[in-house]
């Protein structure tokens, strides 16, 4: 077994060591909001927080998380900084299709954690999620709206 803290939750998993976290979350956990993209930790569909940075989940074994928190997009409103990124997602109607949604608040929120003021070179540089409807204009104003 392998304990693992999830939104403050912990669970002890009964998975190979070197299951990708991803898997554990959605298919031993039941835990779906964070997404399966292109399984090579180049789209950032699967991001989640390890202690608060962005982390692509897809190829992180669970053996390496370790004592770390594992946040997920179930829990990010939870943090102050993740529900105003969220808040803003929705103010400025960042989804188009939503699938890689989840990963990019995650990423903004991260982004945000770190640098609570980013420029629009932060905000580029931080922000390498692919997203196949090309919003990320809509996802640049979001992340400068949730900055305030």
């Amino acid at each position: 077994m392998i304990p693992l803290t999830i939104n403050g939750t912990t669970h002890d998993v009964d998975v190979e060591p070197d299951t990708p976290l991803l898997f554990v979350l959605r298919d031993t956990l039941g835990m779906t909001g964070t997404k399966y993209g292109c399984g090579i930790a180049q789209c950032g569909a699967c991001t989640v927080l390890v202690d608060g940075e962005a982390m692509r989940s897809c190829q992180f074994p669970v053996d390496a998380v370790g004592t770390s928190q594992i946040t997920t997009i179930e829990a990010i409103e939870e943090d102050a900084v993740g529900a105003r990124v969220v808040e803003a997602w929705v103010a400025v109607e960042a989804p188009q299709c939503g699938y890689c949604q989840s990963g990019q608040v995650m990423a903004a929120t991260a982004l945000l954690k770190s640098v609570p003021q980013p420029s629009d070179e932060d905000i580029a540089d931080a922000m390498t999620n692919l997203c196949r409807c090309g919003t990320y204009n809509m996802i640049a104003d979001a992340i400068r709206q949730a900055a305030g």
